[in-house]
């Protein structure tokens, strides 16, 4: 089941017309996030990503948008579902009501909550081979709409097939100054002695969930020394390691680029300390 607007439907339900605007335009948000015996991972934050993207996008924020209310919607969904024991994957999509052209006819807004199963209701280490590449075909704006997690993704969308018909596990994006942005599915950070870098916004990357997480556990340790700063493609291969986050596989080492192998060793430490902060936010 699916729930459009706060009622539910069957999946394979027909409920968006041709005049959909996510379809028409991109004019549409989304967040995924876990969900893990009824509770939902760094909720607050996805929820005021979204509502901040939201305004960016000059959406109409509903009055009953509230926290609560969507997480009561999704967990609605969830339950309806089977999903309350165990480890769920959620989708909200949030996209302009339908009407206009480039001009919409409204700011309003509908929404639609998809739920899908999870293996695992942690994050979990991934030690198989897991190859990337440089895409250089198209490149990442260095601007505030690549920070937001948009519908609008035709370039992680040939990116995909591009790495599909050269067997990679994933492509690292580039920026239009040549700097390493992201991953097709999450942010990047490099490894090197005790420094761990990842670009910072205004490079263009996904202003991501576990990027922030991730970077206040960096910035918390004694261990390590977290770096905001723009990567060159040059740096990869000199680098330590190397890892992709997102909400929800949490952590994945890559393995090869190039004539280069890594290992795995301040990832595996990593997830550890993310699912802590994980587990801290299902008891707070």
């Amino acid at each position: 089941m699916i729930n459009f607007n706060g009622t539910l439907f069957p999946q394979e339900k027909e409920i968006l017309t041709a005049d959909n605007r996510g379809l028409k335009y991109g004019d549409a948000l989304f967040e995924t996030l876990r969900c893990v015996n009824g509770t939902l991972f760094f909720w607050e934050d996805h929820y005021f990503r979204l509502m901040a993207s939201m305004r960016i996008l000059r959406m109409e924020i509903p009055m009953e948008f509230t926290l609560e209310f969507l997480e009561e919607e999704i967990k609605k969904t969830i339950s309806v579902n089977d999903q309350d024991a165990g480890a769920a994957r959620v989708r909200l999509t949030v996209f302009r009501k339908d009407g206009g052209l480039y001009t919409p006819a409204t700011n309003d807004v509908s929404y639609v909550i998809e739920t899908s199963t999870l293996g695992s209701p942690f994050y979990l280490m991934d030690d198989s081979p897991y190859e990337v590449e440089l895409f250089k075909d198209f490149y990442v704006n260095k601007d505030m709409l690549s920070n937001l997690k948009t519908s609008n993704k035709a370039l992680h969308v040939v990116a995909s097939v591009f790495s599909k018909e050269n067997g990679y596990a994933n492509c690292l994006l580039v920026n239009t100054d040549k700097q390493v942005v992201e991953a097709i599915n999450g942010n990047l950070f490099v490894v090197k002695g005790n420094q761990i870098k990842t670009p910072p916004l205004s490079d263009g990357c996904l202003d991501g969930i576990i990027r922030k997480k991730l970077m206040e556990i960096i910035s918390a340790s004694e261990e390590w020394e977290l770096l905001e700063e723009s990567i060159s493609p040059f740096e990869l291969q000199k680098a330590d390691e190397m890892f992709i986050t997102n909400s929800i596989q949490g952590i994945q080492p890559i393995s090869k680029y190039r004539k280069k192998e890594f290992g795995n060793t301040v990832a595996k430490g990593l997830v550890g300390k993310l699912n802590a902060k994980a587990r801290l936010a299902q008891t707070s």
